[in-house]
């Protein structure tokens, strides 16, 4: 469809496929209904090489990705992983005084892109991260050199965890304020692509906010080639973020989702088709 002059393009990514069954199973189902154009995949949860078939029909209508790891109980069960309180004070140390240690880092990242790949058979899409890690210190630094090094001119494009510009809450303001211009800075003198700001920011615990009214604040507001996170899940998901997944899934798959995009002359689009 040709858009119209006032028409934006929001690329919406599903946070944390492969984390449950419940969780892949409702990113498969919105990707199907073209409500979403983009997932990010946790690597180390052992349903990663089993739910990834879930995506394999949806290639070409989707943007793939590594959600890179350090702070979920998968990445604290293999050695690396830590509270996110600790990884981000640990990523801005030196590393005589406990900070990440660059060597391990640097394997971390590669351990989790070759998961990636041996399962995706193709490079990731795009690149964030499981709690906003991929700006951190170390880890953002890392992160960028393996890019550089290992794809060459085709380059995934990165997530940018710093609002809009406009009134935002703490939580975003914290996000933007840890390592997002670094990020946007050094990964544009590596030629390395990323989105331009993040929407969809808000506390996933406050079981008071309505979703749908969120949603629609989003789309009023953000600008062209704004990227939309989301963690939708089925009713029959447990962990920790269920009533606020639940709410998602049922709202992204909604008419008046539809109708939300179709009023605020939003489009949805895959960042690979507007990050270069």
């Amino acid at each position: 469809m040709k858009g119209s002059q006032a028409e934006r393009r929001v690329v919406v990514c599903a946070d944390d496929f492969a984390i449950s069954a419940p969780v892949s199973q409702a990113i498969a189902q919105l990707a199907q209904a073209q409500r979403l154009s983009a997932t990010s995949a946790m690597v180390l949860s052992p349903r990663w090489p089993q739910d990834a078939d879930l995506l394999k029909d949806l290639r070409a209508q989707i943007d793939v990705g590594l959600h890179l790891d350090w702070t979920s109980e998968f990445a604290i069960a293999q050695g690396h992983g830590h509270s996110l309180a600790q990884v981000m004070l640990r990523s801005v140390l030196a590393q005589k005084m406990g900070g990440l240690q660059t060597a391990a880092v640097t394997a971390e990242i590669e351990h989790q892109l070759d998961a990636f790949e041996s399962v995706w058979q193709a490079p990731p899409d795009h690149i964030d991260g499981h709690q906003h890690v991929q700006q951190f210190g170390t880890i953002r630094k890392a992160l960028l050199q393996i890019l550089a090094r290992r794809y060459g001119a085709r380059q995934p494009y990165l997530r940018v965890s710093r609002p809009p510009p406009g009134p935002t809450d703490i939580k975003g303001r914290v996000m933007a304020a840890w390592g997002s211009t670094a990020l946007v800075h050094d990964a544009s003198r590596l030629q390395i692509p990323t989105a331009p700001a993040l929407s969809g920011i808000y506390d996933l615990f406050n079981e008071s906010l309505d979703y749908a009214t969120l949603m629609g604040a989003w789309l009023a507001q953000v600008p062209d080639k704004t990227l939309l996170m989301c963690h939708p899940g089925l009713s029959e998901t447990s962990d920790a973020h269920a009533y606020s997944r639940v709410a998602e899934w049922r709202h992204l798959l909604s008419d008046a989702f539809a109708i939300q995009l179709k009023e605020r002359h939003v489009r949805l689009v895959r960042g690979s088709e507007v990050y270069t």
